[in-house]
């Protein structure tokens, strides 16, 4: 028995927009090129009257009944909706987490470099969430993250709500913070401003702004000593329980 041939293209076609001769109902409502309600033809008729003005009949709206169709020039038409959807990807708001890994060991001063950097990344709209990895036995001690992360929140909360309390997730401690609306405000303020400013910089024909980022923070440094460390450890108590 023979199968028909699986065409992949079948799956990745969305909705097609009709035009001209692929618009098969009997009658439309049809709006004119200058934007008036030239109200419901048959559609051999309003497709004779865009041929005629050198445009096409478009079916603006399938689902309306008779479905509206729009006399304009396709071409331009498709130009003008890819230029639409790029312009609100750029303007879509993408938040972003942000991890930041801490220690329950993390001295002050490290604490205070990941504070700024989670400052960074609030005040260009991400989300940050600070996890405190435990190993070996610092588990037994989940107090000392506690204390850490309320340093932290502590010296974040003029930019930053809590949106989960520190909670245990298997060995490590977290807590999620987000911006502030009034941030969160600002930063679409700079996307709207960037915007324009591409927007111009086309129409004159100068190289585009480049887009914000935001620096990562480095992953640190200390893990493969703590892993050195946590062995030695191991080996140590197992030898005193001898």
């Amino acid at each position: 028995m023979a199968f028909p041939r699986f065409d992949p293209r079948q799956q990745q076609r969305g909705y097609q927009i009709r035009v001209n001769h692929r618009i098969r109902v009997p009658e439309v409502r049809v709006i004119a090129a200058d934007g008036s309600m030239l109200g419901v033809l048959q559609t051999h008729e309003a497709l004779r009257m865009a041929l005629e003005q050198g445009l096409d009949l478009v079916e603006v709206n399938p689902k309306a009944e008779p479905p509206v169709c729009k006399i304009l020039d396709f071409g331009k038409y498709k130009y003008e909706e890819k230029k639409k959807q790029a312009q609100a990807r750029r303007n879509q708001a993408v938040v972003q987490i942000k991890e930041v890994k801490l220690r329950p060991k993390t001295d002050d001063h490290d604490i205070a470099f990941k504070v700024n950097a989670a400052r960074r990344f609030l005040e260009a709209g991400h989300k940050v969430k600070f996890t405190v990895r435990f190993r070996g036995r610092e588990i037994t001690h989940p107090e000392k993250a506690h204390e850490q992360l309320d340093v932290i929140l502590k010296q974040l909360e003029d930019i930053a709500n809590i949106e989960t309390r520190p909670m245990m997730e298997a060995r490590a401690m977290s807590v999620i913070v987000a911006p502030k609306p009034a941030i969160m405000q600002r930063v679409a303020q700079q996307r709207a401003a960037l915007e324009k400013a591409r927007q111009l910089a086309e129409k004159e024909g100068r190289a585009l702004p480049p887009e914000p980022s935001s620096a990562e923070l480095p992953e640190d440094e200390d893990d493969e000593d703590d892993d050195d460390d946590e062995a030695d450890g191991d080996e140590g108590s197992g030898t005193e329980s001898n």
